[in-house]
């Protein structure tokens, strides 16, 4: 099958060779004249020509880069042809690119990718929303990128990135877990050797997964994690996903406290923390240290 990936960043260049290793022909374009085997997206569209239905996949930065794509592409595809969004796009996007693309006959598919650097090698995880027509035209393409049942068909456009959307809250809760853990083996003064404490725990344990493995792995590597500053991002997904359920009144309050960590970890000298310290001085006299 010839199809093609528009933004070769990690995600998209490992994707696209995933695919070739498994014999499909990808024409990828990317702003970086380096990476692209094209000049412009017109030409990426314009090498699926012949094909019976010409599919575009899109991996860029989710809002703004994402939106100009898909705009772009509604321009240059024809009624009949596929439009897949790979990145970690917001579901209410994903809705109004469906709407936009069927006004036109265009299919539209919203993939929710995980996997990471490792999906290379290993293969990614994909859940995908979208009309059984067209991913069933996905098949070989999803056959030859995801791990063994690494692939579900979740709903209709908009559920992939819902459903990965949820995913990655989750995973901020898993993360935060572990590393909320791991601070309390290294705090207590009992002399205990935390790195065998976490290998251990991958081997029988109800805790035991891969991002414990990831753990254990980049601790052995790094003792103490000393190379590492204390200092995490968020790209998006918690955020929309602690909104969503503020939305429809679920209570989240695993993954909200996560990511309110990641919040905290940005902060040399929190100002909460300041506030709290000067009331604790002044209603109980206790001590407060100068910056």
């Amino acid at each position: 099958m010839r199809i093609a990936i528009i933004g070769l960043g990690k995600m998209g260049s490992n994707m696209a060779e995933r695919l070739r290793r498994h014999d499909h022909e990808v024409i990828g374009y990317d702003r970086d004249p380096e990476a692209s085997d094209v000049d412009s997206l017109h030409e990426a569209v314009a090498a699926l020509d012949g094909e019976p239905r010409r599919v575009v996949w899109v991996m860029v930065p989710s809002g703004e880069p994402t939106n100009a794509t898909i705009d772009e592409l509604a321009d240059l595809l024809s009624e009949g042809d596929l439009v897949v969004d790979g990145g970690n796009s917001n579901f209410h996007d994903s809705l109004r690119h469906a709407d936009l693309l069927s006004g036109q006959g265009i299919g539209f598919v919203d993939a929710g990718v995980s996997g990471g650097v490792w999906g290379l090698e290993e293969g990614y995880c994909i859940m995908a929303g979208g009309d059984d027509g067209d991913i069933d035209d996905l098949r070989p393409v999803m056959d030859a990128l995801v791990t063994d049942d690494g692939f579900a068909h979740v709903g209709p456009a908009g559920t992939g990135h819902f459903v990965k959307m949820v995913h990655n809250g989750v995973e901020y809760a898993l993360m935060e877990a572990y590393a909320e853990g791991y601070e309390l083996l290294t705090s207590v003064d009992l002399d205990i050797d935390v790195q065998a404490s976490l290998e251990v725990w991958r081997h029988g344990s109800v805790v035991r997964s891969w991002l414990l493995d990831l753990l254990a792995d980049g601790l052995a590597n790094d003792p103490g994690l000393a190379s590492v500053k204390g200092y995490a991002e968020d790209s998006g997904e918690g955020r929309w996903t602690v909104e969503e359920a503020i939305a429809n009144a679920v209570p989240v309050p695993a993954i909200s406290a996560a990511l309110f960590a990641r919040f905290a970890s940005r902060q040399d000298d929190s100002p909460a923390m300041k506030a709290i310290a000067t009331l604790r001085n002044q209603f109980g006299g206790h001590a407060v240290k100068s910056s």
